[in-house]
């Protein structure tokens, strides 16, 4: 009976494991969607604020301190921030054990 018991506590362990592994894998895999969203918005500005200053370089009429420009900077510098920010908590998943459900619930924006 003892053995049984023995076998029941590693099983139970290594099934605790797994489920925060799963847990793990499923927070950072949202994380990365999130980081593939950031980034595909980023390469979309750079590609807009390329095109606007090919016209404006053709028509000769360079204005750096256009509200165009000046917004398509400002999304790419908030964008940078953002991957920053997801890369840090990225990390924190992988190298700490905290509850990852209860942390999605609670915290939307991790």
């Amino acid at each position: 009976m003892k053995r049984r018991s023995q076998f029941k506590g590693h099983f139970n362990f290594w099934l605790l494991n797994l489920h925060k592994e799963i847990m793990k894998t499923s927070a950072i895999g949202k994380k990365m969607l999130t980081a593939s969203r950031t980034n595909n918005h980023m390469r979309e500005s750079y590609e807009d604020l390329g095109r606007l200053l090919e016209r404006a370089i053709e028509n000769g009429e360079v204005d750096w301190d256009s509200p165009k420009m000046r917004a398509l900077i400002h999304n790419i510098k908030a964008c940078k921030k953002d991957l920053k920010e997801i890369e840090q908590k990225i990390n924190v998943i992988k190298f700490t054990a905290i509850d990852y459900q209860q942390d999605d619930h609670s915290k939307r924006d991790l």
